[in-house]
């Protein structure tokens, strides 16, 4: 899959921008900041303004490299050109979505009032629309998507799990953005256990499917040998 200015300039703006807004506010920052809130939005730890400051920045840069590395390691590899422009948009996304959490943190250490609830909510579940989106078009491979022993080893059941599976992201990303205005604790917990039933509904469905498949394949290396 080629990579391009195109794709990968605005996502080196975005990572330079947040390091430039973590030099300039470093002066003023206080040595002690909030690093992590509980569901309800509450501060539930308190850490140095150097993590506050540049975890995430750097967390950002590693997983830029490894959603640039995944197609040349995968062994899926011929497929990623089927679908690498919307591999490219849930590349854009991830970080996209990344640079605006930082640009929460950056206003909340500004001294800013933010309800990161509200924001948080609202990024994380954009995202998980664009996913939800995107999901029927990505094709096979080992690590996009939703990977399970018969989606990797049946053609009807990947498309049928990430067709279903996208329908599910988009709402449980509604949900997650409607959670974050409704500032109820409870209803983001709501959000966290839908996610979970998503991800269990896909496999079990993923399941279904392949056992109807007559075309379904045994996936490399699970067929006995000939000498075993």
């Amino acid at each position: 899959m080629r990579v391009t200015w195109r794709t990968e300039a605005p996502q080196w703006i975005l990572i330079a921008g947040m390091f430039l807004l973590a030099l300039v506010s470093w002066a003023r920052v206080p040595d002690q900041v909030p690093v992590h809130w509980s569901a309800a939005g509450q501060v539930d730890r308190y850490g140095s303004k150097g993590e506050g400051l540049l975890l995430l920045p750097a967390l950002t840069v590693g997983v830029y490299v490894l959603l640039l590395l995944i197609p040349r390691i995968d062994p899926g590899r011929a497929n990623y050109t089927r679908f690498a422009g919307v591999y490219s948009v849930i590349r854009i996304a991830v970080v996209t979505t990344l640079a605006g959490l930082y640009g929460v943190l950056y206003l909340l250490y500004s001294g800013r009032h933010v309800d990161i609830g509200t924001l948080a909510g609202l990024l994380t579940g954009g995202l998980c629309v664009i996913l939800g989106e995107l999901m029927p078009k990505i094709r096979p491979n080992w690590f996009v998507g939703i990977r399970t022993p018969w989606t990797l080893s049946s053609k009807l059941a990947w498309a049928k799990t990430h067709r279903l599976g996208g329908w599910l992201f988009i709402a449980a990303g509604l949900a997650m953005m409607a959670a974050g205005l409704a500032h109820t604790g409870w209803a983001a917990r709501v959000v966290l256990d839908a996610l979970v039933g998503i991800v269990v509904w896909s496999f079990i469905y993923s399941y279904l499917v392949w056992r109807t498949d007559p075309q379904k394949i045994l996936p490399a290396g699970t067929s006995p040998a000939e000498t075993e």
